[in-house]
């Protein structure tokens, strides 16, 4: 199987030329077969920015409704009381509670992607940070995860939303779609993200925000886009 793997991995590099910057739209589609997955993989982006995250001030962080989704169904845990939670759970959240759920976390339990929480309940989620925060799942507000419209929150997941947050050396990893999705529909998604993101820029960030820019299958070789075109998508 490995062997197997390595060749169509060869097979799919063959026709990416790993030192140019590709157009979007020729991006997407060389990305769609360059997938050696035998599985519907994902399609991942990964920005580079000109940012020091060690710097609050240059931390970028939000969340973006891609027009298609990612295809991947994601588990929504609500952290709400009285009318808010009976909200989040005719909404469809996976998991609505207060301190039951703050607990079944404290005990190593994290089978979610993603949290919301109303603001009354930040007291007790603040708690959770030393768990949650390492893994991308604490509510903050600037993602649009801190909210008393927590049906909207949960709709909003459930329809494609994602929030995207620079890591300690700069990037942006996130999902999407699926290798399944049109060429056209896996370029509106990506431009959704890239708009939402060069608005996030800081305006403490000199030089160039866009550093580079690349698309990668869950199997199978990256492609690179020039970072200027990538920019100005919409």
């Amino acid at each position: 199987m490995t062997q197997a793997r390595a060749r169509k991995y060869k097979e799919a590099a063959k026709t990416i030329e790993h030192a140019k910057q590709y157009s979007p739209d020729e991006a997407v589609k060389l990305v769609k077969g360059a997938s050696t997955s035998k599985f519907d993989g994902s399609i991942e982006a990964h920005l580079r920015l000109g940012v020091d995250p060690r710097h609050a001030d240059q931390m970028v962080r939000g969340s973006v409704t891609l027009p298609h989704g990612t295809g991947k169904k994601r588990r929504v845990l609500v952290f709400a009381q009285g009318d808010k939670a009976r909200e989040a759970k005719e909404a469809g959240a996976d998991y609505v509670g207060g301190d039951d759920l703050a607990k079944r976390i404290q005990e190593g339990w994290l089978d979610f992607d993603v949290t919301l929480a109303t603001p009354d309940m930040m007291g007790m989620v603040g708690r959770l940070g030393k768990v949650l925060g390492p893994r991308g799942l604490m509510p903050n507000p600037k993602a649009g995860t801190v909210t008393f419209d927590i049906a909207k929150g949960v709709k909003d997941i459930q329809g494609g939303r994602i929030e995207y947050r620079v890591d300690k050396t700069g990037i942006i990893h996130t999902n999407i779609g699926k290798a399944s999705y049109t060429e056209q529909q896996l370029r509106e998604n990506l431009a959704a993200l890239m708009d939402a993101v060069v608005r996030a820029k800081p305006s403490s960030a000199k030089g160039q925000f866009l550093r580079s820019v690349y698309l990668a299958p869950t199997m199978g070789p990256s492609v690179q886009i020039d970072p200027a075109l990538a920019s100005r998508m919409n």
